[in-house]
């Protein structure tokens, strides 16, 4: 089993930052995917960003060259980071953390609030 524990979000003014973590813990894959989806009011969910195991990356057109996914490795554990820079008002949504041995992976956070307002 694998727990995900989301952290940070919250409010920020158009062009501000913010960082979303998502550790997950528990019985880690040698082979995964970890990153973020999103879902805004009244749209479907959709992909952010993610990362592979080896270090690959993934970003949607929308977000490409404004965040940034990493990963922090530890004892059965793995940390992902993404940084958030240039914020729009349309990145206003609730992100998802996800994890698995495909992409999407079967295992989903709780979900964090993302709000960019002025």
């Amino acid at each position: 089993q694998v727990k995900l524990v989301e952290s940070g979000g919250g409010l920020v003014q158009p062009g501000g930052s913010l960082r979303l973590s998502c550790e997950a813990s528990g019985s880690i894959f040698n082979i995964y995917y970890m990153g973020w989806y999103r879902q805004a009011p009244g749209k479907q969910r959709e992909l952010v960003a993610y990362l592979s195991s080896a270090g690959n990356t993934n970003y949607a057109s929308a977000v490409k060259d404004r965040f940034t996914i990493s990963k922090v490795n530890a004892k059965n554990a793995v940390t992902v980071h993404l940084q958030m820079n240039s914020l729009k008002a349309e990145d206003t949504a609730v992100y998802y953390c996800n994890y698995g041995r495909f992409q999407p992976g079967v295992y989903w956070g709780q979900g964090i609030q993302v709000s960019v307002s002025s």
